[in-house]
Parts: C-alpha cells; sequence; structure tokens
C-alpha cells in the first residue's frame, strides 16, 4: 500500500519548530526515509547541522552565510535573499516532483513567505500539486490561511517564558 503524505505546520512564537522538524526528520530517516531540509532566514552555522550533514539520505539546502536579519535588510539585500530563496525553493520542489525524496521540510518558510521573501504563488502551486505519497514541514510564526487550509497538522509552539527576554543570547548547542 502506497503511503499518504500530509502537510505539517509548526507554527508559533515559541522555541522548538526547527527542532521539531529535526525531529521528524530523524524518525524519517532513520525509517529509510529521503529527506531535503531548506532553511530559509538562517545562514548562521548552527549546531544541528554539524551533525545533520553527516547523514545519509538527507539533502540541506540554505542561503548563503553572511546574510542579516530580514528586518535590517536594505532593498538590494532583500532582492538577493528572495532570489536565494526562490532558487532552492525551485530546487527543492524539483527534486521532489522527481520522486527523489520522501519528506521535504521547509524551515521558517513561513518567515519568509510573510516577509514576501519567497515566490508565494510558486509555494502554493507546489503545495496544491505535491506528490501524495510526500511529506511536507513548514515551520515558522504566524501562517495565513492559505498555508492553514492546506496543512494535514498544525503545532503551535507558545513561549511562555524565554531566557532572551532576561537578555540571555542564543547560546551554541542549546538556541543555536
Amino acid at each position: 500500500m502506497e503511503r499518504q503524505g500530509l502537510v505539517h505546520i509548526y507554527c508559533g512564537d515559541g522555541k522548538g519548530k526547527t527542532t521539531a522538524s529535526i525531529g521528524l526528520i530523524i524518525r524519517a530517516l532513520g525509517s529509510g526515509m529521503k529527506v531535503v531540509f531548506l532553511q530559509f532566514l538562517k545562514n548562521s552555522p548552527t549546531s544541528e547541522l554539524n551533525i545533520l550533514s553527516y547523514l545519509d539520505n538527507l539533502t540541506i539546502l540554505r542561503g548563503k552565510q553572511g546574510n542579516v536579519f530580514s528586518f535590517s535588510m536594505t532593498d538590494e539585500e532583500k532582492r538577493l535573499s528572495t532570489e536565494i530563496h526562490n532558487n532552492n525553493l525551485k530546487r527543492a520542489i524539483e527534486i521532489a516532483m522527481s520522486l527523489q525524496c520522501d519528506m521535504l521540510v521547509l524551515d521558517e518558510v513561513i518567515g519568509a513567505y510573510n516577509r514576501n521573501l519567497v515566490d508565494k504563488d510558486m509555494l502554493l502551486e507546489f503545495l496544491d500539486r505535491k506528490p501524495s505519497t510526500l511529506e511536507v514541514v513548514l515551520t515558522g510564526r504566524g501562517p495565513d490561511a492559505n498555508l492553514t487550509d492546506r496543512a494535514d497538522y498544525i503545532s503551535e509552539i507558545k513561549k511562555i517564558k524565554h531566557p532572551f527576554d532576561m537578555g540571555i543570547s542564543a547560546r551554541v548547542g542549546i538556541e543555536r
């Protein structure tokens, strides 16, 4: 029997959206699935990539290092970032549509979508015509109805308390 692929959204203002998606990646890889992990709005080295880069059947796509936070980008930086995001999304979609992966994780795509740093139509059209066996995971804050209406799972991760609010920066191995 053919496995049915569903669409997940991990959203909210709490810590753990990427962590949850990586947990699902590990589970999928452990069962022999092939996974594409595409990160938007994240360009700095992170601890999880140190280990994920060694795993078989996992393709990692992300922007070039050195990009600044989207809220402080110049118009030219936004244009370049959008170009990189769209090229990576197009590549991931090509891999998915050619059935070369079983799961596609689009980490922080919701943030890129909300900031107009990714082609919304390309993303929505892909979600509408994705292969029936493909599992898709979207993460980020504030998904709109165009995204939530296409989801089968929606998990909201709510911040109750966070060290950043007390002036503690992201720590290697914990938040990055």
